[in-house]
């Protein structure tokens, strides 16, 4: 949950012809601001969503290899890391990991160093 705070409003006082403000505010060349109470804003955004690091199918790297970097990499079983690949290769990309935006950059650089196609993204 973020707080969004609005900048301050400022308002004018009123000002009455004929009367001692007008007076006042007719010699000083300027209406005195005075600002309002500040409004907080809770914004419920999607910040609770966790981040994700898709696999995206590639011409290059073979289905073995491909299920081999998963289990090296985030110390899924053979059969885990078998399932996934075959979702990679079959629907085009599979999502391997989540957490956080700095463990999620992390994944993506060491997926990128195997020669895989990776990118993150905020979880649907």
């Amino acid at each position: 949950m973020a707080l969004c705070k609005t900048a301050p409003r400022y308002r004018t006082d009123e000002v009455r012809a004929g009367t001692a403000v007008d007076a006042t505010l007719s010699s000083a060349g300027a209406a005195q601001a005075t600002p309002e109470a500040v409004e907080y804003t809770e914004i419920l955004e999607a910040e609770d969503r966790p981040w994700v690091t898709v696999v995206w199918d590639d011409p290059v790297n073979l289905m073995h290899y491909v299920a081999y970097i998963f289990q090296k990499l985030f110390g899924y079983s053979k059969a885990k890391a078998t399932e996934l690949m075959l979702k990679v290769h079959n629907e085009g990309k599979a999502v391997v990991s989540s957490g956080s935006r700095d463990k999620m950059e992390q994944d993506v650089r060491r997926l990128h160093a195997a020669g895989l196609w990776a990118t993150m993204q905020r979880d649907d």
